[in-house]
């Protein structure tokens, strides 16, 4: 075990009729960055919650550093220098970044906080990841999320004799070139002999940064290895334990009738300037960088945020309106944050999926829970929705499950329009390509369908026609047979 810092063995674990965990082995040496892959529901965070401390398997053994591993409590896995880095970050939004790095481990004498040596343990875990540039004396709020994600990870630094950092989809709402300040960072802790285990979907992420990786499907691990022997499509195999030769389809496509049509549309922010005609039986999308003021045009045509001039017209009408009468006009907004605004997190799937429109599940206004929950089942099988029944909580689920009960949403309520924002963000590389699929048949029917992604091959391999969004301003739409993932992110930076 000399050659081990961390080593799972055979680890299991039940949540009552559900096997979340089957046997899963695990080992991870001294500087390297291991990444684990696998679907949603694979048993990924259930075994970064063991981990961590937040939860004990029910067999199996676990060593770090060669000595038995079982932490009580994520306090008590911290003190043993195993460290994990949420998705959600965790941060106190009112402290300073300070008071965040050190909370709960300040150093004090008589309950007085020594100021002078907890700013000095702060600056020395900001230190260790390049970034003397954060001011200790700022608020978390006022942060950009990059800078609070390093902030984040600073404190599992300063709060443990790390051993083990476990990075759980660190990237997921960042811009490109926060992601190549976060793989410099992690490098550097590597260099240093740290342990770091990364989550993550994209499989272009794990080839850049991670030295091997392992493989989880149906809470078993079923592959390991060496990432520079592991072909992508390998991986996918692995993981999806199917052969995804398509991921992008290529139906023909034959646009119809403009369907929406908007010129000159400015918000209070952002857009600026936007202008595009999105037709029947066709899929446009939107590139650019985050915070260009894509997901605001997109809210903006939807009718959550006001528009400060310019025109919108759906179908026969004109103007601006709510989203209530969007949806009545057939135009529905899947959110890029599911979680905050996208989905009822404490309701079913059967009230997700129906509450946009409830007509016809009973008599009059009075809604029969078993029209209502057959009216979900469609959805869930036609989608492919792990479940167990319509009448599980969404919040249950994983998150790319979460997001084809926010898809089925819109095809419960028959749009005509989809406007999509980052619908494949966070989510394993099956339920993307069940997503791809989804997107395309919506096309051949004749809707229409408006995407934003900051995923390149996304826009190129899905849609008919890409625009590219650069500092408000939305650029021409041109056919997505003739720009490249390069020329996308050339404009993008405004070098085109």
């Amino acid at each position: 075990m000399s050659d081990r810092r961390l080593h799972v063995a055979d680890v299991s674990k039940q949540f009552g009729p559900t096997r979340a965990l089957a046997g899963v082995t695990l080992s991870v040496a001294p500087g390297e960055v291991h990444a684990v892959v696998g679907e949603n529901g694979a048993g990924k965070s259930t075994l970064m919650k063991i981990l961590s401390g937040a939860c004990e398997p029910d067999s199996g053994e676990i060593f770090l550093d060669g000595a038995r591993y079982r932490p009580k409590n994520p306090l008590d896995a911290r003190r043993h220098g195993v460290a994990m880095v949420y998705q959600e970050l965790s941060l106190a939004p009112h402290l300073t970044v300070a008071e965040n790095i050190l909370l709960g481990a300040e150093p004090a004498t008589l309950g007085v906080v020594r100021r002078a040596e907890r700013d000095g343990l702060a600056r020395q875990a900001l230190d260790q990841l390049d970034r003397p540039d954060i001011p200790l004396d700022a608020v978390a709020r006022d942060l950009p999320v990059a800078v609070q994600q390093v902030v984040e990870i600073a404190r599992s630094l300063a709060q443990s004799s790390a051993r083990v950092l476990i990075l759980d989809e660190p990237t997921s709402s960042l811009a490109e070139d926060d992601v190549r300040r976060l793989f410099a960072a992690i490098r550097r802790l590597r260099e240093r002999g740290l342990s770091v285990i990364y989550i993550s979907h994209v499989l272009e992420e794990v080839h850049a940064l991670a030295d091997r990786l392992t493989v989880l499907r149906d809470g078993a691990t079923v592959g390991t290895g060496r990432v520079a022997d592991m072909p992508a499509g390998d991986i996918v195999r692995l993981m999806a334990g199917r052969q995804l030769d398509e991921l992008f389809p290529r139906s023909p496509h034959v646009p119809g009738d403009v369907i929406v049509e908007f010129d000159g549309v400015a918000g209070l922010s952002k857009p600026d300037a936007a202008s595009l005609a999105l037709r029947r039986g066709e899929v446009v999308g939107i590139g650019g960088l985050v915070g260009a003021g894509r997901t605001e045009l997109l809210r903006a045509l939807f009718g959550l945020d006001p528009v400060r001039r310019g025109t919108i017209r759906v179908a026969t009408w004109t103007g601006w309106a709510t989203p209530r009468r969007r949806l009545d006009q057939g135009v529905g907004l899947v959110s890029e944050d599911r979680k905050g605004e996208g989905l009822a997190m404490g309701m079913s799937i059967a009230d997700n999926v129906t509450l946009s429109k409830l007509a016809g599940l009973g008599p009059g206004p009075v809604v029969s829970p078993a029209r209502q929950q057959r009216a979900a089942a469609r959805w869930i099988e036609r989608l492919r929705i792990r479940c167990r029944d319509g009448a599980q909580r969404v919040s249950d689920l994983s998150g790319g499950n979460q997001q084809k009960v926010a898809l089925a949403r819109l095809l419960h309520h028959d749009a005509d329009v989809y406007l999509l924002d980052e619908p494949t963000r966070g989510i394993d590389v099956g339920s993307k390509a069940d997503i791809y699929g989804l997107i395309d048949g919506l096309a051949l029917a004749g809707k229409a369908v408006l995407l934003v992604s900051s995923y390149l091959p996304e826009l190129v391999g899905v849609c008919d026609r890409v625009s590219v969004m650069h500092r408000g301003r939305l650029g021409p739409a041109r056919p997505a047979r003739d720009v490249t993932e390069h020329s996308v992110l050339m404009e993008a930076i405004g070098q085109a």
